[in-house]
């Protein structure tokens, strides 16, 4: 069909097929959002829409065939602390409902109708691991301080405005990246301008006047914009994403910063451009940006005039770039999801090249050096708001290079904070410089967990 309108009525026609044969076939569906028992979720896919959705149910784990551990479905499932295995092939094929099964998301593994012998074995794991994060709420309310007292600041990283106060109450010195995009991931579809000011709001209020780090929404990809389609990307991951998408629908993108700017009224908040790849790319945004302000202030609505504004640095022509931007922007973060993709070449949603996404390739940890170097040298604020960030493996790395302020989900900030706590500026400096002259990745990566466990010989991941 050519008319745009009919569709988008595509997926509710599709619905609707689906609801008759099941009344015609007789058959009972189980309604996710009431279940009565905790379970594991076994599927072929999930879109974002659809996980964005688990979180207040009793899904207490996933596997599924398709996506890869770096896509948006497995970081909210980390961001919630549930486990999920991710590009497991056709394990939907292979189980049924009531199978008891174990999902090991440590190393990857679904273990179907285990043994009673794994089952102890993995009850005992579980048992550790609940201790180990026992432990750790011992450290909640510590600074994030070196041994050698220099101060790390550990933010959270956010899906939803509730979730700012719960990464308070995990030790987070603010928000450092709210994911504004699943706004749109709900069934009542785009949010209007005062719906965005009371989620902004919220989560600018739950930081306990904290900063909070909007990001304008990474529409696009695998998120939003292929459903509604008539015509899907090739290769939407190289496609109108991001910025681009919202450069492309200004109207859209200028409410968006309408209501960023209403709610700088209520504390310190912060707004940050996604994927930018140019410096005329920045200053579109950010002329759209005193746009949005001068109406607002025409209207008489209370705002932060001197907003703090910045980009994440996720395409290797911003990290190239980043002495030319260090001149215009009041802070940068190191996107390293999309950075290690596009620097790899490497599809992070795609289960068949999962093994060459690579966080420890040496290209990629040069390319932090050198970015954080340019805007310590520049005097700029830069963050890593990347799930490397998040991974115990790569903090020493990370101080090492001359970053103090990192950006993860809220369940991973103890831990990492126990790490700094452990370590030295200059112990870090030394483990940066060896891990930056391997030439291989698995060099890099056995060097760095062999000093990881050094410090946390007690951790059972």
């Amino acid at each position: 069909m050519s008319d745009p309108l009919l569709v988008e009525r595509m997926r509710d026609v599709q619905d609707i097929e689906r609801r008759l044969l099941r009344h015609i076939l007789g058959e009972g569906r189980e309604d996710l959002a009431h279940l009565s028992k905790p379970v594991i979720l076994v599927a072929h896919d999930l879109t974002p829409t659809q996980t964005a959705q688990l979180n207040d149910t009793k899904v207490i784990g996933v596997a599924l065939d398709s996506g890869a551990a770096t896509s948006h479905t497995a970081i909210l499932l980390q961001s919630w602390g549930r486990p999920g295995v991710i590009g497991l092939g056709d394990i939907s094929t292979h189980l049924s409902g009531g199978d008891t099964i174990i999902v090991d998301s440590t190393n990857q593994l679904v273990i179907a109708n285990p043994t009673e012998s794994t089952l102890a074995e993995y009850r005992e794991r579980e048992a550790a691991y609940s201790r180990f994060s026992h432990a750790l709420d011992d450290i909640k309310d510590l600074p994030a301080i070196t041994c050698d007292e220099t101060p790390i600041a550990l933010y959270s990283n956010i899906e939803f405005p509730y979730e700012s106060r719960a990464g308070i109450a995990k030790g987070a010195s603010g928000v450092g990246l709210y994911r504004t995009e699943f706004l749109f991931l709900r069934p009542e579809g785009a949010p209007t301008e005062d719906q965005q000011f009371i989620a902004y709001r919220d989560a600018t209020l739950g930081a306990d006047g904290m900063p909070v780090t909007i990001r304008t929404f990474d529409l696009g990809a695998d998120k939003y914009t292929q459903q509604r389609s008539y015509e899907q990307e090739r290769n939407p991951m190289l496609g109108l994403r991001s910025i681009r998408y919202s450069l492309r629908n200004l109207d859209m993108f200028k409410v968006q910063l309408r209501a960023v700017l209403r709610a700088s009224a209520h504390g310190d908040v912060r707004v940050m451009f996604p994927l930018i790849n140019s410096l005329m790319e920045f200053r579109q945004a950010k002329m759209t940006l005193h746009d949005a302000m001068e109406d607002l202030e025409d209207e008489g609505v209370a705002l932060n005039r001197n907003i703090k504004i910045g980009i994440m640095v996720e395409t290797p022509a911003a990290a190239i770039q980043i002495k030319e931007f260090c001149r215009e922007v009041d802070f940068v973060s190191l996107g390293t999801n999309d950075l290690i993709q596009y620097l790899l070449a490497v599809d992070r949603g795609n289960e068949r090249v999962s093994q060459y996404y690579i966080p420890s390739h040496p290209a990629v940890l040069r390319s932090i050096r050198d970015v954080v170097r340019a805007c310590n040298q520049a005097e700029i604020e830069c963050s890593v708001c990347g799930e490397m960030a998040g991974q115990p493996l790569y903090t020493m790395f990370l101080l090492g290079v001359g970053l103090r302020t990192l950006s993860m989900a809220p369940a991973n900030i103890p831990e990492i904070k126990k790490l700094v706590r452990l370590t030295t500026v200059s112990q870090a400096r030394r483990v940066a410089r060896r891990a930056l002259g391997f030439d291989t990745d698995r060099q890099v990566t056995n060097y760095l967990r062999d000093e990881m466990r050094k410090l946390l010989p007690d951790d059972p991941i």
